[in-house]
C-alpha cells in the first residue's frame, strides 16, 4: 500500500498520521514500525520519530482485520470523466480511517467502476447518508476541493428530530465549535463564531417534524451540535445530546436521521452547472408508525 501525506492537519510525525488514518490501535502501526515495514522512496525503513512532511509517499503491507460489511449498496448518480457523484447510505465511511478501509465508499468506488485514482474531494460522517462528491482525476482534485474550502457549493440537508413548539424558524445559528482529537462530541465553546447553520422546518405531525438544514461552513459535526443546541436533536444520533457511541460493528439499528439532500455548484474544469438530489428517504419520516430506533436501517 502507498500512503502520500497530505497537506494541512496537525500531525508532527508519520506514525501519528498512520495511526489515526489506518490503524483500530496504536499498536498495529508500532509493530510494523519495529519491524521495518514502513518504507520511505528510497526503500529504507522510516522511524517512528520521522517528521511529518506534507506530499511524503511511504509504502507499506499491511494485514488488513477483517471489517463488518454494511449491507447496503452505494449508488451511483452522475459519472463523467472528471468526476462521480455517489448517494451514500448510513453506516458507511466515505474514506479509508481508523478501522474503516475496505468497507468505505472510496474502496467500494474504486473497486466496482475499475477507477483506481479515484478520490474524494469532501466527506461524510460515517453515519450521515447522502451525496458526496469524487474526483476521477488527480490532477483535478484540487480544484475540486477548493470548491469546499471556498463555499461555493450549495449543500442542503434533510433531518428528522423532534418538533418544538416554541422554537422561532427559520433562523440562522452561528457559534464557534471545537472537535478535540480522540473525543467522540464536538462542543460549542467561546469565541468568535466558525459555524453558521440554516435551520427551517418543513413540516410536523405528532411530536416529530422534518428540517431543511443549510450548512454556511463546514466544521465536523456542525448540523447535528446546531439541532441540538437548538433542543431538537438528529434522531438517531449517538453523541448528541449523550454520548452513547460510538455505534458498534455490524449494528444497523438506529440510523441517524440526518441527510445531505442536495449538492449544487458549478463545475471548476467544465463550467457545467451541476444540481444533484439524493434518491434517500429518511427512516422516521417515510416509515413513521414503525420507526422507533430498534428496526433494520433502510
Amino acid at each position: 500500500m502507498r500512503v502520500r501525506l497530505p497537506a494541512g492537519g496537525a500531525w508532527s510525525t508519520v506514525r501519528e498520521h498512520l495511526v489515526e488514518r489506518l490503524a483500530p490501535r496504536a499498536a498495529v502501526i508500532d509493530e510494523m514500525f519495529a519491524a521495518g515495514r514502513i518504507v520511505g522512496a528510497d526503500g529504507r525503513a522510516v522511524t517512528p520519530e520521522a517528521a511529518y512532511v506534507p506530499g511524503m509517499f511511504v509504502w507499506f503491507h499491511r494485514e488488513l482485520p477483517d471489517e463488518e460489511r454494511v449491507p447496503f449498496p452505494v449508488e451511483v448518480v452522475y459519472r463523467d470523466e472528471h468526476i462521480v457523484v455517489a448517494d451514500k447510505p448510513h453506516f458507511i465511511a466515505t474514506t479509508p480511517r481508523g478501522s474503516h478501509v475496505t468497507e468505505t465508499v472510496l474502496a467500494r468506488l474504486r473497486r466496482e467502476l475499475g477507477v483506481p485514482a479515484l478520490g474524494a474531494a469532501h466527506r461524510l460522517d460515517r453515519l450521515t447518508a447522502g451525496l458526496v462528491l469524487f474526483t476521477v482525476r488527480p490532477e483535478e482534485r484540487g480544484a475540486y476541493q477548493s470548491l469546499f474550502r471556498d463555499r461555493l457549493v450549495r449543500k442542503e440537508y434533510e433531518a428528522v428530530a423532534p418538533y418544538a413548539q416554541g422554537l422561532d424558524l427559520p433562523r440562522t445559528v452561528r457559534s464557534r465549535i471545537h472537535k478535540e482529537r480522540g473525543v467522540l462530541a464536538a462542543q460549542e465553546v467561546p469565541g468568535e463564531p466558525n459555524a453558521e447553520s440554516r435551520i427551517e422546518l418543513v413540516e410536523q405531525r405528532d411530536g416529530r417534524a422534518r428540517y431543511r438544514l443549510l450548512p454556511r461552513t463546514g466544521q465536523t459535526h456542525q448540523l447535528r451540535v446546531h439541532m441540538n443546541a437548538l433542543g431538537v436533536p438528529v434522531l438517531g444520533d449517538p453523541l448528541y445530546p449523550v454520548v452513547t457511541g460510538p455505534v458498534p460493528a455490524g449494528d444497523f439499528r438506529r440510523p441517524l436521521q440526518l441527510l445531505a439532500r442536495v449538492l449544487e455548484f458549478t463545475d471548476p474544469v467544465t463550467g457545467r452547472r451541476h444540481e444533484f438530489s439524493s434518491g434517500r428517504t429518511l427512516q422516521a419520516w417515510s416509515a413513521y408508525d414503525d420507526w422507533a430506533g430498534d428496526g433494520p436501517a433502510q
